[in-house]
């Protein structure tokens, strides 16, 4: 009984610590981006697209700590 309690703990810190840094990630992002938009609205093609790129980026690594949280549980 006390190991499914310790694979509810785990899984449940590996996917909250595990989203932390790409949703603060997330955020300076979309905060620069926009910062970066208003500074020089011509180059605004560019930068959406990056910032598009980089959200993929940080998302993956949210995603990996799903799958990491999801092994602890039921494996």
């Amino acid at each position: 009984m006390e190991i499914e309690a310790a694979k509810e703990i785990g899984a449940a810190l590996a996917i909250g610590l595990g989203a932390i840094g790409p949703g603060i990630g997330v955020g300076l992002i979309g905060a620069k981006a926009l910062e970066a938009m208003g500074r020089n609205p011509e180059a605004s093609g560019l930068v959406q697209t990056n910032m598009i790129l980089g959200f993929a980026f940080a998302e993956a690594i949210a995603i990996y700590a799903l799958v990491v949280s999801l092994l602890v549980k039921f494996v």
